[in-house]
């Protein structure tokens, strides 16, 4: 009979495994938000998630795995699509499908009722389509902090830049979702009068 003998880095390995995937959710919004594709999205995380394993005694224990992660995707995103230059132009944004995104957790309202839902899928929509249309630098930076509530020291590790340039990528990425959505939110003031 043989007995498979576990080795304390194998379970190491293990806890460390275990605790990365707790974090699949979060690297799959920050995928979909960069690929702007499902499947893309998935290659990313899987790739992520490969060479954490495959360089989990490099994470130094105690310490932010997610800010960890999320900074192995980003290279890996940049190491694949920087030839690419994944920038979206406002005639191509043009002509995105008003689809509902299923990457933004909702909260219930109470008693929201199906005009509620309307409302919500549409603003999710729109908030969506004007994510995609921001350039890439100011997209992730958004991402990371807004969304993903990493501080600024930890989007600007994760960017490989100064504090500095996060704080104005967010600026300038905010000003320009402002501008997006202001005329949306604008007619709905009215309705709503």
């Amino acid at each position: 009979m043989w007995r498979k003998t576990v080795t304390g880095a194998e379970t190491q390995r293990e806890k460390f495994a275990c605790e990365a995937m707790t974090h699949l959710d979060d690297l799959y919004r920050i995928a979909v938000h960069l690929a702007k594709e499902p499947d893309q999205a998935n290659d990313l995380v899987q790739e992520t998630y490969a060479r954490a394993l495959g360089s989990y005694e490099q994470f130094a224990a105690g310490t932010h795995m997610k800010a960890w992660l999320a900074k192995i995707l980003h290279n890996l995103f940049f190491d694949r699509y920087r030839e690419a230059k994944r920038w979206v132009s406002t005639e191509e944004a043009k002509t995105v499908k008003d689809e509902p995104s299923d990457n933004w957790q909702r909260i219930p309202s109470k008693d929201a009722g199906p005009e509620g839902d309307i409302l919500r899928r549409e603003l999710s929509c729109k908030i969506s389509n004007a994510i995609k249309k921001l350039p890439e630098e100011f997209r992730t930076a958004i991402l990371l902090v807004d969304m993903e509530d990493f501080s600024y020291a930890e989007a600007a590790e994760i960017l490989c830049c100064p504090l500095g340039t996060v704080r104005s990528r967010l600026s300038r990425g905010r000003e320009l979702l402002h501008r997006y959505l202001k005329d949306y939110v604008e007619a709905k003031e009215k309705v709503l009068k």
